[in-house]
């Protein structure tokens, strides 16, 4: 499956929001420094759809907010 995100890293917690446009809005607690919040963003899906971290690949947009996410 791909999907769309869009991410606001520095939030206070780890949270799907709703819609932003047509990508999944996602906010994280992780600052976009040094691609903290990629890596908490594949955590938060691993837990989120119960799938190994492994298995949920950033395609597109590693050093912006909008993501395209394989998983």
């Amino acid at each position: 499956m791909i999907i769309k995100i869009y991410i606001q890293p520095g939030a206070s917690k780890n949270e799907i929001v709703g819609k932003h446009g047509d990508a999944i809005k996602i906010r994280l607690t992780a600052p976009p420094i040094e691609g903290r919040a990629n890596e908490a963003l594949v955590d938060f899906l691993a837990k989120e759809y119960k799938v190994p971290k492994s298995k949920i690949e950033i395609i597109k947009g590693h050093f912006s907010r909008q993501k395209l996410v394989k998983i």
